[in-house]
């Protein structure tokens, strides 16, 4: 399994509501194709979020979130550093 962040931006602030849409919308992919959020960040301004999954693949996590239609700037894949 791979570390992958989604990072997201907004063109106004999100609540908690529109967010839960996002990821009432994500869930049924993303358990389907065995990818498992970790934790999401939001900006106090709620226009920028990062989210963490573990997912086989950063291209596995792109095709889940294009058919959700959740919008995102980047997807990649990293290592996790923990101190």
């Amino acid at each position: 399994m791979s570390y992958v962040v989604v990072e997201r931006s907004f063109p106004t602030p999100q609540s908690d509501a529109d967010l839960s849409v996002v990821e009432d919308r994500l869930a049924p992919c993303s358990d389907l194709h065995g990818i498992v959020w970790k934790r999401s960040v939001v900006s106090i301004d709620r226009m920028h979020m990062i989210c963490e999954y573990e997912a086989p693949d950063a291209e596995t996590v792109r095709k889940v979130q294009r058919e959700a239609g959740s919008v995102f700037d980047h997807i990649w894949s990293g290592d996790v550093i923990e101190s």
